[in-house]
């Protein structure tokens, strides 16, 4: 197929799919297939007739959905859920254990003075402890594989409730009200849709337990930005580590920045030069799967907006 990418050229993607046999034009209106890269305002309104297939460079296409882009009528769109399964549950770990370990609290103490703090404040993985992954989904599964050497007990939650390798307990979304009281740790994964916006609130944060941390590498508005201040101001709960903020970017005056007991990074848990470097080969296979008439791995389901 004919193919672009827009709004920003990314010549190693071009490179990987030509490679495949599919050919480069810089005119969208020759093109039959698009890698898109940019923000709502960029798709656009209508397409060219001759687009019939599109491939997001994102797994969280929210920002897409809310503007009615797939409900409009165009060309079948995939996105990039599981591409980036081995850099954020890297990510993840290295900030679930961060928080835990109270490395913040470590730096920005820059003394030994702070050795009694952790010491009392400090957690581990092994001591029976209980996992629960919102939105257990590729990086999901990836997650559990680096958390099995730790020794928790692993909860995880999807949509369909189908059973994850790894996990001692697998639940669907609409069955899993009583995570929050169950789970000491929550690492937040799931898109964001008009069911999991605000899915942590002041009312959700008040069931977890004392010791309970939050990892948000989902979507930013998962979390109520405010009732999680509060929650980790007062001692609601432990702690979070966050590379999602609502809102994008956190504003430097805002108050969870001066927090010990928040971690906060500028949402690197995968990185850009990463996704330059993995959605070529996402493309291919749905690309593929699109010219065999089939459904394509990670096509977006309009109904349900990702």
């Amino acid at each position: 197929m004919k193919f672009t990418v827009m709004p920003q050229a990314w010549p190693d993607t071009v490179a990987e799919l030509e490679r495949a046999g599919h050919e480069y034009t810089e005119d969208l209106d020759q093109a039959q297939a698009v890698v898109f890269n940019g923000q709502p305002a960029d798709v656009p309104d209508p397409w060219p007739e001759s687009v019939q297939v599109v491939q997001a460079a994102f797994a969280g296409v929210e920002t897409l959905n809310d503007a009615g882009v797939f409900a409009r009528q165009g060309p079948r769109w995939a996105n990039a859920a599981g591409l980036y399964a081995d850099t954020v549950a890297e990510s993840t770990m290295a900030l679930l254990l961060a928080q835990l370990h109270m490395l913040k609290t470590a730096v920005t103490g820059a003394s030994f003075s702070v050795m009694d703090t952790i010491d009392r404040n400090k957690q581990w993985l092994f001591e029976d402890k209980t996992v629960a992954i919102i939105g257990a989904g590729g990086i999901g599964k990836r997650l559990v594989e680096l958390l099995v050497p730790f020794r928790p007990r692993i909860i995880a939650v999807n949509r369909s409730g189908a059973p994850i390798e790894g996990a001692h307990e697998t639940l669907a979304m609409s069955d899993a009200g009583d995570v929050w009281e169950r789970a000491d740790y929550f690492v937040l994964l799931t898109p964001v849709t008009d069911e999991t916006r605000g899915l942590v609130d002041k009312e959700v944060l008040a069931r977890m337990k004392p010791n309970a941390v939050v990892v948000n590498v989902g979507r930013g508005p998962l979390i109520k930005t405010d009732d999680l201040y509060e929650a980790l101001r007062d001692g609601g709960i432990a702690g979070a580590a966050l590379d999602v903020t609502d809102p994008e970017p956190l504003p430097d005056d805002h108050p969870l920045w001066a927090l010990d007991n928040c971690l906060i990074t500028p949402h690197v848990a995968n990185t850009p030069a990463m996704v330059r470097a993995l959605t070529a080969s996402q493309a291919v296979r749905n690309f593929a799967a699109f010219e065999a008439g089939e459904q394509m791995p990670t096509e977006v389901n309009p109904e349900v907006g990702y």
